[in-house]
């Protein structure tokens, strides 16, 4: 899933707090490009794991139904409005890396072509899936 969020980036003394309103996320980042990676990283962290639960994903609001003031660390410095994109597809191949056994039935004679060949069957299919789906590997 691909996606734009609101998030509210607030100056503190030392750090940037950040909070996503939507999906109820606080982290911080040392400076503003630390705090975009943060908050991507816990958006998609947060979608990947509403999926897995098989819970419905918030969806982003608009400008118009947020007020920085009211965030939680409005009390702690300037805030500001940005949006952070997202990708919970790309987030998952790169997290998840873990293989899972299953089980492909093939034709005898198939299997033995494939064999002799030296083709190795995991692979192949793990490459075809890719192709099918339009995905590529992570590194």
């Amino acid at each position: 899933m691909k996606n734009v969020y609101p998030v509210f980036f607030t100056k503190a003394d030392t750090v940037i707090l950040v909070e996503v309103p939507d999906l109820e996320i606080l982290t911080e980042g040392k400076d503003m490009s630390d705090a975009i990676e943060m908050a991507r990283d816990a958006i998609e962290l947060k979608c990947v794991s509403l999926e897995d639960d098989g819970i419905e994903i918030p969806l982003p609001s608009g400008l118009h139904a947020l007020d920085v003031n009211s965030g939680t660390f409005a009390e702690e410095g300037d805030t500001v409005i940005s949006f952070v994109d997202i990708d919970s597809g790309e987030y998952r191949r790169k997290i998840d890396t873990k293989t899972v056994r299953r089980n492909v039935t093939l034709p005898s004679w198939l299997n033995y072509e494939a064999e002799h060949a030296g083709i190795n069957v995991s692979r192949l299919l793990q490459e075809a899936l890719m192709k099918v789906l339009n995905v590529e590997q992570a590194l």
